[in-house]
């Protein structure tokens, strides 16, 4: 079994699978420019421009979920509102009681997820954290 840090935004995704003894790092890239949302009116160019950021951001998350289904426990962890959408994905599909957290957090170094990764779930085994999903 693997404890699971995601860093996740709307452009990438980090994830730093803990085992006994060594963190294996994962980067997913959604291929995505940043997004600004338009309060445009229904049909119109920008409504349809949401849509297929959305139908895009489905399919990367969908490919950050499968990644982390196998997960004992998983921290998520981001800067922006991908942590929270992604949460909600995990939820529906029936993972919700392995998130021990969400978290804000800036952007952060491929070691620097890592070694979160092993600092929080070493504390959780060791009963310094208490675990449940919080916001």
């Amino acid at each position: 079994m693997r404890d699971v840090v995601l860093w996740i935004d709307h452009r990438e995704a980090v994830i730093a699978a803990v085992t006994d003894d060594t963190e294996d790092l994962t980067r997913f890239l959604s291929g995505m420019e940043k997004h600004v949302r338009y309060s445009a009116f229904e049909g119109g160019a920008e409504d349809k421009r949401d849509r297929r950021f959305e139908g895009h951001l489905d399919h990367y998350y969908d490919q950050v979920i499968a990644s982390v289904r196998d997960a004992r426990s998983i921290l998520i962890i981001g800067p922006g509102e991908a942590r929270h959408e992604v949460e909600k994905r995990l939820r529906y599909e029936g993972l919700g009681k392995t998130i021990v957290a969400v978290e804000a957090a800036d952007k952060m170094t491929d070691p620097q997820v890592a070694a979160l990764a092993r600092e929080r779930f070493q504390q959780l085994r060791r009963g310094d954290v208490q675990g449940g999903p919080h916001a």
